[in-house]
């Protein structure tokens, strides 16, 4: 059954435009409480936790989400602004019914969204969300006043979270000496980021902690590096950290401004898992993981798999093989050891323990795996043509795979949300794999 309303990271979309709507936020919050009270022993009582990123609509969604479970005879906690992660493991560690997070992730201010977290702190399964999407096609409802749930405020989740981020970092190290630079993307690690870091020894030069509740991701964070980058080298920073606004994604930057993405930091960790003898099976990457980090992780006599792009199903694939270590090139990385999901100031301290380990800078940690060139060509197609039967650009694409043979590879995917269709070739050479891409794209009928 296809779901209607749940993504691959919850609910998305536009503020003002329908589901992000106050009357929405409402029926999701009612229908998710139903759910979660069916499933419930006899007699236990539903508690959920509500936190989000620093979007000025935050306030609207946590007030009608809140109103919805309450309607549904769930207690509701709030920890107001929230890493993502955070929330997963407050859940968890309060033994919780499930935990809602308001955020858009990455995009800007105008958008956001909701996912949940079950009881045990990962995303919700495909049957729980269809469930909740079942009883959202029935009217809306409401218990009389003596089951109505109650709402209160989480005493300290900041501090808990903090100290949890803490512990996953090795007791015999610190980070004393080291200069960092932390851009926090007005996102909702803007408090609670530096503070780990500086509680653990480093100088912390703080950018992006100053939400407006409009400037979340504007210009600054893991998907927009320039400003980090430059505060490294104006500061004379060791390393440059970049989270999102909700703080699952991680980019990292050395002292000369080099750029490491999420594919470069997953190698770093699997090795450096590899060497400590550390448990590790397999890495899982997605479609979109550079050739050259699946070869090196290989290389390293380590099994290695690819997802779909999206790290729901890096973590679904993960759980399949037993596997603790997976991510993306956007940054999302899951150390399943640490924690159960994604999450950007622990997948940075997992780096930063790993050179002060090995006493080795991440170029030197890396020193073994060039990245191979991708090249990415967003082509408009148009209405109803069908990529898949199309005779040309079938043949193109295997003359091109044949040309790269293991040198490289292509990807064709369709977006989820617009009608656009990806190319992606990846090579040794960054011209050969341009060309490629244009040979593939040009026979793809545009608007």
């Amino acid at each position: 059954m296809k779901k209607q309303y749940f993504g691959t990271d919850g609910i998305r979309g536009e503020v003002g435009n329908f589901p992000i709507l106050p009357d929405f936020m409402i029926r999701l919050g009612y229908a998710a409480g139903l759910v979660l009270t069916r499933q419930a022993k006899p007699g236990e009582r539903c508690t959920v936790l509500i936190g989000k990123d620093t979007r000025v609509s935050g306030y609207l969604l946590e007030s009608a989400l809140e109103a919805g479970f309450v309607s549904a005879g769930v207690d509701v906690l709030l920890c107001g602004p929230m890493p993502t992660p955070g929330v997963a493991y407050l859940t968890k560690a309060l033994r919780l019914s499930a935990g809602v997070v308001i955020s858009a992730s990455h995009n800007l201010y105008q958008d956001n969204g909701v996912k949940f977290f079950s009881a045990q702190g990962d995303k919700l399964s495909d049957d729980f969300e269809l469930a909740i999407e079942a009883e959202l096609e029935k009217p809306l409802g409401c218990l009389s006043s003596e089951h109505l749930g109650k709402v209160s405020r989480l005493s300290a989740p900041a501090g808990r979270y903090i100290e949890f981020c803490k512990s996953t970092f090795p007791d015999e190290l610190n980070l004393r000496g080291m200069k960092l630079v932390l851009d926090c993307a007005n996102g909702a690690a803007y408090q609670i980021a530096p503070n780990v870091f500086r509680e653990l020894g480093a100088e912390v030069i703080a950018i992006g902690v100053e939400p407006n509740g409009r400037n979340i991701n504007d210009q600054c964070g893991a998907t927009a590096p320039s400003a980090l980058i430059a505060k490294v080298k104006e500061v004379g920073a060791d390393l440059g950290i970049a989270l999102d606004g909700d703080a699952d994604r991680l980019q990292m930057v050395d002292q000369t401004g080099r750029l490491f993405n999420g594919d470069e930091l997953l190698y770093v960790l699997a090795k450096d898992r590899l060497d400590r003898g550390a448990p590790l099976g397999g890495v899982v990457g997605t479609l979109m993981t550079n050739l050259a980090v699946e070869n090196a992780i290989k290389g390293l006599g380590i099994q290695f798999e690819r997802a779909a792009v999206g790290d729901r199903y890096v973590l679904e694939l993960l759980k399949q093989n037993s596997w603790k270590l997976g991510g993306e090139g956007s940054g999302h990385l899951l150390c399943l050891d640490q924690h159960t999901t994604g999450d950007g100031i622990i997948a940075a301290l997992q780096v930063l323990a790993a050179m002060s380990q090995q006493k080795k800078t991440l170029v030197q940690l890396l020193d073994s795996v060039e990245i191979y060139p991708q090249v990415l060509l967003n082509i408009k197609m148009k209405p109803g043509y069908d990529w898949k039967a199309d005779e040309k650009l079938k043949a193109q694409i295997a003359q091109v795979e044949a040309n790269l043979l293991s040198t490289g590879r292509v990807l064709i995917r369709p977006s989820g949300t617009e009608p656009v269709l990806r190319v992606m070739v990846e090579a040794q050479d960054q011209a050969i794999a341009l060309k490629s891409a244009k040979s593939i794209a040009d026979l793809v009928p545009n608007v």
